[in-house]
């Protein structure tokens, strides 16, 4: 009780700063947004079509990586959603581990589940097709709904563009 005391009369001149003054700092407003955007470089730099255009251009030069009816007026469950689509893009990249070559598009349809990805062809098919079945059965078990996976698969990363 007398150390709680004690602290208390300590606490008020620790917290006093003598040379403190209030202030009001201002600079100019900088409106360059710069998230999600790639560096330009020397044009050595690979570049796929979604990393290529900017966020404000989804919805008109490129499509929602996950289409849902959550983000609808008056529409619940979005949060979920997001949730399940992070959990979702991280099962996949652990099921399949370097063989992802773009950003997975999340559809859900009515009661199914459809995955989309591109693949490297760096495993043989039969490999790739106990890995689908794989991981449309546990994610199936999962969400108690039917997920499909629909998978492509490129000799290589396919440029859109060098920046």
């Amino acid at each position: 009780m007398a150390a709680a005391a004690r602290g208390l009369r300590v606490l008020p001149r620790a917290l006093h700063v003598p040379s403190a003054a209030r202030q009001l700092h201002t600079s100019p407003v900088c409106l360059k947004a710069r998230a999600a955007r790639v560096r330009a470089g020397k044009g050595d730099k690979l570049v796929t079509y979604e990393q290529a255009h900017a966020p404000h251009h989804i919805g008109h030069r490129k499509g929602w990586l996950s289409l849902h009816t959550g983000n609808l007026c008056g529409e619940a469950g979005a949060a979920p959603r997001a949730l399940e689509d992070a959990f979702l893009r991280r099962f996949l990249a652990g099921t399949f581990p370097g063989l992802l070559l773009d950003e997975a598009v999340l559809k859900r349809r009515g009661n199914l589940l459809v995955l989309c990805a591109l693949l490297a062809r760096a495993l043989p098919p039969h490999k790739l097709y106990f890995l689908q079945g794989y991981t449309e059965t546990l994610l199936g078990h999962f969400y108690k709904c039917p997920v499909r996976l629909e998978l492509q698969t490129l000799p290589a990363r396919l440029p859109y563009k060098f920046i």
